[in-house]
């Protein structure tokens, strides 16, 4: 298939607003691509593609691209060769070769195509072609159910294998796909509340957890092999030796746990976030020392319990988890919720999440059977732009401009980022150094006094509250924004929507 028709589909899509016209367009390309063509694809169409990151930034890509092609001669297979050879690049001399190579592939891209390898490239796929979406257009091109694609998808966490399964192969192979120890599934999501009894009013009888201020893991045994993803699904095994070892010795064979790390100070009580980061982020373990907890089980010694209430979960977590199990109580009343709030606060955790007793694990939904509490709002937005500071930050790049997502185009571009305020509170010296460097490495233009970069930064954000402002599109403004922390651990597909945000307003 000839690049140029994915160029021209997700114009299709970026056009509407109509999920149904969206289903159509997509289901339409992926009826016409030849099977070796379908993963490629699928992963251009999510920006996510199966080479993973390889090694291009803003810059990269802007002193590749030149005069473009008059006519399409380029073909899917022809970017994911590219792709894998940009993968494939090492050592000396490496860049050299990558920005020949990068050149040379733009060179016979035409104008729509080069516009796409960036945003490949950059993880930067504003089109409004989501997941969800595709999963739905996969089903339909398919000719299959669409639990049956999304439930593949998310024991797969592979929606370009997802594909491939659904539009090649049988309805029984499609059924088959199943809970594999050592391949990750997407993680369960949890919605919010401002309470810990206004989440029990709405899952019911509920094991309300401590939140620990870490990074989430999902660790896989099989014997004596241990693998430890995040939860974008990134196998960071050789950077967590400690928990490889604690889970070696859990009383069981084969397992799959869904918890979170973190590193301890001195008096047993949380290391600051960014601590735990700084190991995920290293090739070789570095001298904090990570601990794991954990909060669900998905399968043991050869039982799936995924679909099993979280009541015969729990049993199972304790007894293979044991003092590895993140501390909470089983209620249905209001006032013992709140008092292991309290006490997740006191030990210096985030909050609570509250969880149906009878809810299964949904993998990669965000419903209602989970709800998290903190005791502040705090948002995941992504940074739009930075404005240079003045002063003594002067020098330094300061106020961050905030995007929420907007994946159905109510405000704007359907998948893009609609701006809903500034901040600079909250950061450090530190952060600022950092961020002066970072945000001009990703930088796409500049205005006076403000630096625009690619949307792919995820901040975690504070807030009060947000208010009716005619000032951004999206109606509203927020409310003491300050910053809490950069979340490396999360991408800008994850961020919060603009409808989150606008549900916090009084009526």
């Amino acid at each position: 298939m000839l690049l140029d028709t994915v160029v021209t589909t997700l114009d299709a899509v970026a056009a509407t607003r109509s999920r149904l016209a969206k289903v159509d367009a997509l289901a339409g390309l992926l009826g016409e691509l030849q099977p070796d063509e379908i993963a490629p694809a699928v992963g251009f169409l999510v920006g996510k593609p199966r080479q993973g990151r390889v090694g291009v930034g803003w810059r990269g890509v802007s002193a590749a691209i030149g005069e473009p092609a008059a006519e399409p001669t380029l073909t899917v297979l022809d970017l994911d060769t590219l792709l894998g050879e940009l993968a494939a690049l090492g050592g000396e001399g490496s860049a050299r070769d990558r920005s020949a190579a990068l050149r040379d592939f733009a060179a016979r891209a035409t104008a729509g195509e080069q516009d796409l390898l960036a945003r490949v490239l950059l993880g930067e796929m504003r089109t409004g072609a989501l997941e969800g979406v595709l999963i739905d257009a996969i089903a339909r091109a398919a000719d299959r159910p669409g639990p049956s694609v999304r439930r593949a998808a998310m024991l797969t966490g592979d929606l370009g294998a997802t594909a491939v399964i659904a539009l090649t192969g049988t309805a029984d192979e499609l059924d088959a796909v199943g809970l594999e120890v050592g391949r990750p599934v997407l993680p369960m999501l949890a919605a919010t509340a401002p309470s810990a009894s206004a989440a029990l009013e709405t899952t019911g009888p509920a094991s309300v957890e401590f939140k620990l201020d870490g990074a989430r893991i999902q660790v896989h045994r099989s014997g004596d092999s241990v693998r430890v993803f995040t939860r974008n699904l990134a196998d960071i095994t050789h950077r967590v030796p400690e928990v490889v070892e604690i889970v070696r010795r859990l009383p069981a064979r084969d397992v799959i746990l869904d918890g979170e790390t973190l590193s301890l100070d001195e008096d047993g009580g949380p290391r600051p976030f960014q601590e735990t980061m700084s190991r995920f982020g290293a090739e070789a373990a570095r001298e904090a020392v990570l601990h794991p907890w954990f909060f669900d089980i998905l399968h043991v010694d050869g039982r799936d319990l995924l679909d099993e209430p979280l009541s015969v979960r729990r049993h199972e977590l304790e007894r293979v988890a044991g003092e590895y199990r993140i501390p909470g109580e089983v209620t249905d009343d209001p006032e013992t919720a709140e008092r292991v709030s309290r006490e997740a606060l006191a030990a210096g955790q985030e909050g609570v999440v509250v969880k149906a007793i009878d809810s299964p694990y949904a993998a990669g939904r965000r419903g209602s059977s989970w709800i998290k509490v903190k005791p502040v709002l705090t948002y995941d937005l992504v940074v739009l732009a930075c404005e240079w500071g003045s002063g003594r930050r002067r020098g330094l790049l300061s106020n961050l401009h905030l995007g929420a997502r907007d994946p159905e185009g109510a405000f704007g571009e359907p998948g893009g980022f609609v701006m809903v305020g500034k901040t600079f509170k909250g950061l450090t010296d530190e952060l600022l150094r950092w961020q002066t460097e970072e945000f001009q490495r990703i930088e796409v233009r500049r205005t006076p006094g403000t630096v625009w970069v690619a949307p792919t930064t995820v901040v975690e954000i504070a807030i009060d509250g947000v208010q009716r402002s005619s000032r951004y599109p999206g109606g509203i403004a927020l409310r003491f924004a300050r910053v809490k922390r950069y979340r490396d651990d999360k991408e800008a597909g994850e961020a919060d929507t603009i409808a989150t945000l606008r549900s916090l307003l009084r009526e």
